[in-house]
């Protein structure tokens, strides 16, 4: 029948708007009492008809997959080997998979070695420019960024409250476990750990025992070359002050804290150097 359609969607919507009545009745007409804390069921699937969300005081619970501002993944402030970890290695896929460019990083070299550290010295996220693709964490090979859940931002002072620093993005991987259960487990399974992979490498490695790192040996090998190089260049100049050091004076024995006899025996005897020096010279000449 011509217009069936039409009429079938205005049946659905009257239906809508007729159960709304039918759920006040139900409850008494306290639908939106703060005694009956029955917000999870008018948002659930026995919810009939329409309700309003009484926001601030009530939110409406985000899905998982619910992307908003980025955030960095840090080990638990518990954690007993690696507290506050940064997962991120400043590798910088982020930013250069990042489509408004808002993602800045600042790494870092270390001064010993010149090799480049491998965590952010630090990170800055515009989110006024920030388009929450959710590309940075799509892309991040560590699982060291995600998309957060927080979506009350709104501030008046856009130039320090928008640009968001390391420390303000760092939060710990319970969060993320707390904001979406279902997607951690899956790569959790994918990844084979709870753990990052550098850790779960070095277990590998190492058999469960911790190993210095690549950093660490290198450095410890660089300071034992310079103190051998140190210790050749110190060797002939101390044999050169040995030699040429004069014989050790008698213990207490200065030349300000001689006799009179003593120092005029030293007078004599340079005299007689002087002489000698000058006879010779005139042997020498004559």
């Amino acid at each position: 029948m011509y217009g069936a359609g039409f009429f079938k969607g205005m049946w659905v919507t009257m239906r809508h708007f007729l159960m709304t009545y039918v759920d006040d009745l139900r409850y008494g007409m306290n639908k939106y009492a703060p005694e009956m804390n029955n917000f999870e069921v008018r948002q659930g699937t026995q919810a009939k008809g329409a309700f309003t969300v009484q926001y601030p005081d009530e939110k409406v619970a985000m899905p998982e997959r619910f992307r908003f501002v980025p955030f960095l993944v840090v080990e638990d402030y518990d954690n007993p080997e690696r507290p506050g970890k940064d997962w991120c290695t400043s590798c910088g896929i982020c930013a250069k998979v990042c489509p408004p460019q808002c993602i800045w990083i600042v790494r870092s070299n270390d001064p010993e070695t010149g090799r480049p550290v491998p965590e952010p010295e630090a990170f800055f996220i515009d989110i006024d420019i920030c388009m929450n693709c959710g590309f940075c964490a799509e892309f991040c090979p560590f699982d060291a960024i995600k998309m957060d859940h927080d979506y009350e931002l709104a501030s008046y002072d856009r130039t320090t409250n928008h640009v968001f620093d390391k420390p303000k993005l760092s939060k710990e991987q319970r969060y993320w476990r707390t904001i979406a259960p279902t997607r951690a487990v899956e790569e959790m399974e994918a990844r084979g750990s709870w753990d990052h992979k550098d850790v779960e490498k070095e277990k590998r490695r190492g058999g469960g025992k911790k190993k210095a790192s690549k950093r660490d040996a290198v450095r410890e090998r660089k300071q034992e070359r310079a103190t051998e190089k140190a210790e050749q260049k110190a060797a002939p100049v101390k044999e050169a002050v040995a030699e040429k050091a004069p014989p050790a004076a008698a213990e207490g024995a200065k030349p300000w804290t001689d006799s009179e006899e003593m120092r005029e025996k030293r007078k004599q005897a340079a005299l007689a150097r002087k002489a000698a020096r000058a006879a010779k010279r005139a042997a020498q000449d004559g």
